[in-house]
């Protein structure tokens, strides 16, 4: 590996020395790791990187190919971001947990074998859950505590998946799972990897885990999740299952999924969490369409929606960082004094709504135009609609009511500076992908034969999003945010939690007091009785013969000490008497 850097390890091991760092020596130094991360990643080659033997199984550290230096760029691009984003912070804890979250999911980008890959899923897992214990406060705890459990949950179901998977192909290498599924089928190991993996993208009903705890991340912390644990989730839908028939519609249900709950969302960041699920969803779909046009349209949807996304997080988190709160309905009014945080905003708002000139259109697009060639019409349907959700909540609702809307006359200014970096910068990718779209292009996996720019797509898309907005100025009363809470999957692992608590604090505890009780009249005055009996026969019995046997003992060596005269005829007679009967013995027994 002495040709190829391995950017995870950057952050990892760079993780250590920032707690000793402080002042500006620990800023340059949190923004160099991610800047050489960025280098390693755009000078490596495709190739194999470590090959070991583990187990009697060949292990691979590294896999490079087109599939994964896509991924990885984003990822150490948003990783650089994030860190100018949270440069202003003090707490050596979060920028530790953020190094460890990003080396984890570029160990997982290039994870060559299952058991690395498992290694760094769950780095991942702990050190996300740690940005939103660092939080602090009750809700923030609880929501750390449920997100963790569903991880390791998560995990163990991948780690026994990978255990059956390997024994039954008797390789632990990881890659595409089509070979098994021409077969007959996947076996039961390879189901397992794919519901750990779905867990990860935030696949209705196991998406609550992302809506939960998002919200209450630290504000710097919900920007990196916002970006790494789904796509990285994506990456490795789109590694090991392309054109699984079960992740188009899984996909499809999850863009309208996230944007009808986002109707239903009063908290920024928790509506923002929902388009997560929505956007993902696209990718899935895409993924599942399995086409070479539906997987470069998922790889660069991926990218293009870490940026945007990781975007209006920083935006919302501005808002929250100087206001203190974030429910649409304790806010408006903040266009003038936050102007700036306006205008970067609403540049992430049009890129994900697929405003033509924005990262979003030229991607998005492609899932939607390959799920067409793949002649699957009430995907794009589905997929449009979702689409014109996104404009309408994201790009809209949010907006007006966070920004502009009834003034509630807060005090608020500008986000401390780095942050208006932080959102400049991905402001300025949002809109060089729009523009340029064939350097992102020529990242992806498979050779791209797609334009974005013909007159019917843009014509297209502007009417949908102009009737969209239409429909927001005739609607705006009925989309007034409502101060209440929206129930989703995580109400049956809530209420199955308090049923179990239920279960030991009243029948359980009941049995046990029960059991305690009974023991306690019956049991332990027996048991008491029967050591007193033991005690009295060990004082009368046993140790009257082992001390009647110790003082026989003591008696026969004081005889035997008489007979050492100290005369030598003594001794010599007693020898000759001794051997004298030695030899009747013998001649006895002899006999």
């Amino acid at each position: 590996m002495t040709d190829f850097i391995h950017p995870s390890v950057l952050f990892i091991i760079g993780a250590v020395p920032i707690p000793f760092l402080s002042g500006s020596i620990r800023k340059a130094y949190l923004l160099l790791i991610p800047s050489l991360a960025i280098l390693a990643v755009l000078s490596m080659q495709p190739g194999s990187y470590g090959e070991v033997r583990f187990i009697g199984q060949e292990l691979l550290i590294a896999k490079v190919d087109k599939l994964s230096i896509v991924f990885a760029t984003v990822f150490t691009i948003m990783a650089l971001i994030g860190m100018v984003y949270a440069l202003h912070l003090s707490d050596a804890g979060q920028h530790v947990a953020a190094y460890i979250y990003v080396g984890g999911a570029l160990g997982v980008v290039f994870a060559g074998d299952y058991l690395t890959l498992y290694m760094f899923w769950e780095a991942m897992a702990f050190a996300s859950a740690y940005l939103v214990f660092a939080q602090r406060g009750g809700p923030a705890i609880r929501a750390a505590f449920r997100y963790l459990m569903v991880h390791v949950t998560g995990g163990v179901v991948l780690l026994g998946g990978i255990m059956l998977h390997g024994l039954a192909s008797g390789s632990l290498l990881f890659g595409p799972m089509e070979r098994g599924a021409m077969e007959g089928g996947m076996d039961t190991g390879a189901y397992l990897i794919l519901a750990g993996f779905l867990l990860n993208a935030a696949v209705p009903p196991l998406n609550a885990w992302l809506t939960d705890a998002y919200p209450e991340a630290t504000v710097t912390g919900a920007v990196f999740m916002s970006a790494f644990t789904t796509k990285t989730a994506v990456y490795v839908l789109a590694r090991a299952f392309p054109g699984t028939e079960l992740l188009v519609w899984l996909g499809t249900v999850m863009a309208l999924y996230g944007v009808i709950y986002a109707v239903l969302e009063n908290d920024c960041r928790r509506l923002l969490a929902y388009h997560i699920v929505s956007q993902v969803g696209y990718m899935v779909a895409g993924i599942g369409i399995g086409t070479e046009m539906a997987v470069n349209g998922a790889a660069s949807h991926a990218f293009a929606h870490i940026l945007y996304k990781a975007l209006l997080f920083m935006g919302a988190g501005a808002v929250i960082h100087v206001t203190g709160r974030r429910k649409l309905t304790e806010l408006g009014g903040l266009y003038k004094t936050m102007p700036l945080t306006v205008a970067l905003y609403m540049v992430g708002a049009f890129a994900i709504s697929a405003f033509p000139f924005f990262s979003g259109f030229v991607t998005k697009s492609m899932v939607i135009a390959a799920a067409g060639e793949d002649h699957r019409a009430l995907v794009v349907l589905a997929l449009t609609m979702a689409s014109s959700g996104t404009f309408l909540h994201t790009g809209l609702k949010l907006p007006y009511y966070m920004f502009f809307g009834t003034d509630r006359h807060l005090e608020a200014k500008e986000p401390p500076r780095n942050m208006l970096v932080a959102m400049g910068m991905a402001a300025v990718l949002c809109i060089a992908i729009g523009v340029f779209p064939q350097p992102l292009y020529a990242l992806l996996p498979y050779p791209v034969d797609f334009q974005p720019y013909t007159g019917l797509h843009v014509m297209e898309s502007l009417g949908l999003l102009m009737f969209t907005a239409l429909g927001f100025v005739l609607f705006l009363k009925a989309l007034d945010p409502e101060n209440t809470i929206s129930i989703d999957t995580d109400w049956f692992y809530r209420k199955a939690a308090r049923g179990f608590m239920w279960l030991a604090e009243k029948p359980f505890a009941r049995y046990e007091k029960a059991v305690s009780d009974v023991s306690e009249t019956a049991a332990l005055p027996f048991l008491h009785g029967a050591a007193r009996a033991g005690l009295r026969i060990d004082l009368t019995g046993v140790d009257a013969v082992v001390n009647g046997v110790a003082h026989s003992i003591l008696r026969g060596g004081g005889r035997l000490r008489r007979l050492q005269t100290g005369v030598v005829t003594h001794y010599a007679l007693a020898m000759i008497v001794g051997v004298t009967a030695a030899i009747v013995v013998f001649a006895f027994a002899w006999r």
